[in-house]
């Protein structure tokens, strides 16, 4: 397909910046001052750029140190995987340096933070203060279990007894759907006490296989002392408090808006019971779930956020493009799939400690790489017109300045393209 014959497409894009201190392809890694200098420079760009929203990653606690942990969850990745600890002081600081773009945090753990009480405070106070200043940007908070377990381990989130330690790859989604419940009436202003929360309660549809299922009933009857093994399982509540309400308690919440981090489609139901929340997806997840996705958000999206459009579900993209001076359109498609399997290598063996051949020819087809028309028909191929897409460039590149061309690239001549009659 080539770009000229395309029908005209408004897609949105936006700006994932990972801040990942790691070595790169190269073996170069930065330290933590020019990695915050870099991410500047590079929100700054997007600002003058025109991207929508700057989707910042948040990490917590050192990727180095739980290495040495009895049981770590990423025990081959060097460096850290993200320096960014407060999103609301780096939320705050990128506004104050930006005029036009809106900031977002992909994503926000609620089991770490101080939990679904401290992070629903927090947010009250930010946009209270958002809403003192002369702009009337958002604040778009991305939020989810956190995909590393250690980041939240120290705040509680582990198993309490054999029966949670059985049960744990279930528990610790309801964990999270215990925290956004009280997350969500915080935030939309309710006076609660852990009694108000949903109970969670356990049965064999929670579990893949009936295996799993079993052990779960067998360590119910022998914690509790059962004479029979249980139809069901009853989990006690992790959040345990008296009535309560955060401060301030009129702030703008116009100014906020919320994204769940979860494919769980029941929590997507869930969390919609009490306020409008969207939802996150990847580049990478089948056409077929995507679709099932945006149906079932048509269905059971909160009636006060309006009627349900594509645009509510970013779905995160990784670019490898190249549009270097110098180079002929073939050159540049060339060193575009050199970076990109460069960077994809380097990332597998980080996380798995080995470079899978496999792997990387998947998320290779899952990216989109090449000279500017060749990103763009990838784009259009694979994209709703009315797709709102995180575009990701500092994927494991810590040339600030390349990064920065990268992005100047695609907003002058990819996105022109993508947008051609």
């Amino acid at each position: 397909m080539k770009c000229g014959r395309l029908v005209r497409i408004d897609m949105e894009f936006d700006v994932f910046l990972s801040i990942s201190q790691t070595p790169d392809s190269s073996g170069y890694m930065p330290d933590e001052q020019t990695m915050m200098r870099n991410y500047f420079d590079q929100v700054e760009a997007a600002d003058k750029l025109g991207y929508g929203i700057a989707w910042i990653a948040q990490a917590h606690l050192s990727t180095e140190t739980q290495k040495t942990n009895l049981n770590p969850v990423v025990p081959h990745f060097p460096g850290e995987i993200g320096l960014c600890t407060d999103f609301f002081q780096l939320a705050s600081a990128t506004f104050s340096r930006t005029k036009r773009i809106e900031i977002g945090s992909a994503v926000l753990s609620i089991l770490a933070n101080g939990g679904p009480i401290t992070t629903a405070e927090r947010i009250g106070n930010f946009c209270q203060l958002l809403g003192l200043e002369e702009h009337n940007r958002k604040v778009h908070i991305g939020f989810s279990a956190g995909r590393f377990e250690f980041m939240a381990r120290p705040y509680g989130i582990v198993p309490r007894n054999s029966v949670e330690s059985a049960a744990w790859s279930v528990l610790r989604s309801r964990i999270f759907r215990e925290a956004t419940e009280i997350l969500l009436r915080l935030l939309r202003g309710d006076s609660i006490s852990s009694e108000d929360i949903a109970s969670t309660v356990l049965t064999e549809n929670d579990f893949r296989t009936d295996d799993e299922w079993k052990k779960v009933q067998l360590a119910a009857k022998n914690e509790h002392n059962l004479p029979t093994i249980p139809d069901k399982v009853s989990i006690a509540k992790r959040y345990a408090f008296e009535n309560l309400k955060i401060i301030p308690q009129h702030w703008p919440r116009e100014r906020l808006n919320l994204i769940l981090g979860s494919h769980d489609s029941n929590t997507q139901i869930f969390a919609n019971k009490f306020m409008p929340v969207q939802v996150f997806n990847l580049s990478i997840t089948p056409a077929e779930v995507i679709d099932a996705t945006h149906q079932r958000m048509a269905e059971n999206y909160h009636p006060d956020g309006g009627k349900w459009e594509r645009r509510m579900m970013p779905r995160t993209l990784m670019v490898f493009l190249n549009e270097e001076e110098g180079l002929t359109p073939e050159q540049r498609s060339e060193a575009a799939k050199k970076e990109a399997k460069d960077a994809l290598q380097s990332y597998w063996s980080a996380l798995d400690g080995t470079i899978d051949p496999e792997k990387v020819d998947k998320a290779t087809d899952n990216a989109v790489i090449g000279n500017a028309e060749e990103v763009a028909n990838q784009i259009v191929e694979r994209f709703n017109p009315e797709d709102r897409i995180m575009c990701w460039f500092d994927f494991f590149n810590h040339d600030s300045e390349r990064v920065i061309r990268n992005m100047v690239a695609f907003m002058e001549k990819v996105k022109p393209r993508i947008e051609r009659e």
